[in-house]
């Protein structure tokens, strides 16, 4: 495929997304030919032209024949060979043999299934290694708490479901090069809290629902019939904005900054790791949710009473923990209320009936900041979705791994499938 990575499938990023070895990859800007001491071929990096020139001298190389591999088969000097790969986990099989022999041990009896074993493992040590990123816990956003529990319902679910621990062959296991980590423990679960405020800190996750205007002034009024002088008169402006960002900016600062201050948060190289913004009409979690963190998520937290490790049962699952400083919480019947009041408003954001467009656009150009930061978050994430097909589409030419289609000539599954009977 030219220049850029060759890495083994069982070499895997393990660490934080500030690591100086995993910026380098990302950049994709590969100098010289490029290996990792004690990773073997499993990992390779360079330039076309470099590339091109080592395997011409490979296979050229008569003396050589019984070569197993590229190393043996060159000089030692062809590749630069760097030491540091703390932030990488290489899952072959010495490694595996040594640390996790229970799942070793199922390969002399079911392949496949030593397969699927090694496989959770993997992701269980990936979703592992991302909650100790985050040792403060995730924060789901509810600026207005009162009146906004079912908008952040889709937000809170996904938070659940991270804070959850997966299915593992070894529960108490970590990564090969993360030996003292934290393994994710049931009894002891992730912290789930619900602040108003927007906190930028190193050890919490940020999970955003961004509402359309419209739909924040129906909840916060908690009523369905709100018109042009009620905006005017009873509403403050850009109001979202000015409460999640009133801890970082304070409350001197104008909404235009306010909202440039958001698109950082959103949108920057950093900032995509440690946070997740969605827009208030998605009524679930994110379809993609397992692409954009890198590991499979648990699909549901069980809700039959019982407690079967790793996965905790209701009694132990993490609860959002609500600071009494943040606000009131409604009581039952309002909270009855809120799922018909959210149902009206994104009826309103879609609808072409003239007076709803009136409201609509009397809203919006009453809130322009908070306006830009609902279409902004929109964008983003109708962007991300748009790399991943891109992505899917160039990946199916290379034995359909990347897309799911029901045929199977073209999606490659009859080349990659596994047959376990």
């Amino acid at each position: 495929m030219g220049g850029g990575l060759l890495a083994h499938h069982l070499l895997l990023p393990m660490g934080p997304h500030q690591d100086t070895l995993l910026t380098f990859l990302r950049r994709g800007e590969y100098p010289e030919l490029t290996r990792w001491e004690d990773l073997g071929g499993a990992l390779f990096a360079g330039p076309k032209a470099k590339i091109v020139e080592v395997m011409t001298e490979a296979l050229k190389n008569r003396q050589k024949k019984t070569a197993k591999d590229l190393i043996s088969a060159v000089p030692s000097d062809v590749f630069r060979v760097d030491p540091s790969h703390e932030a990488i986990a290489y899952y072959d099989r010495k490694t595996v043999e040594r640390l996790y022999p229970k799942v070793a041990e199922g390969g002399s009896v079911n392949h496949a299934q030593s397969l699927q074993s090694l496989n959770l493992l993997m992701n269980y040590h990936l979703q592992n290694t991302w909650q100790d990123l985050f040792n403060d816990g995730i924060a789901v956003l509810k600026p207005l708490p009162k009146h906004t529990t079912t908008m952040i319902e889709p937000a809170l679910d996904l938070a659940r479901r991270l804070a959850t621990c997966h299915e593992s062959p070894i529960p108490a296991s970590c990564p090969p090069n993360l030996l003292k980590c934290t393994p994710c423990v049931s009894s002891y679960p992730m912290k789930i809290s619900t602040p108003a405020r927007y906190r930028n800190r190193t050890g919490t996750y940020t999970i955003g629902t961004v509402p359309h205007p419209y739909t924040l002034q129906v909840l916060n009024a908690f009523r369905d019939d709100i018109y042009v002088s009620y905006i005017r008169r009873k509403t403050d402006r850009d109001h979202w904005l000015y409460l999640v960002f009133q801890e970082v900016l304070g409350t001197g600062i104008s909404a235009s900054a306010r909202v440039v201050t958001f698109k950082d948060t959103v949108a920057a190289e950093y900032a995509t790791s440690r946070s997740l913004w969605l827009a208030s009409e998605e009524d679930t979690a994110p379809q993609d949710a397992d692409w954009w963190f890198g590991f499979a998520i648990p699909k549901n937290v069980t809700d039959d009473g019982k407690s079967e490790p790793p996965v905790p049962g209701p009694e132990r699952r993490p609860k959002p923990i609500h600071d009494p400083g943040d606000g009131p919480i409604a009581p039952e019947d309002e909270l009855a209320r809120e799922p018909e009041l959210l149902r009206k408003a994104r009826e309103v954001e879609k609808s072409k009936v003239e007076s709803d467009v009136r409201i609509r656009e009397v809203v919006e150009a009453w809130n322009l900041a908070d306006t830009e930061a609902w279409r902004f978050a929109r964008a983003f994430r109708a962007r991300a979705a748009s790399e991943r097909q891109q992505w899917e589409e160039e990946e199916s030419k290379y034995g359909g791994a990347g897309r799911d289609t029901s045929d199977e000539r073209l999606s490659g599954r009859t080349r990659w499938k596994d047959d376990v009977n």
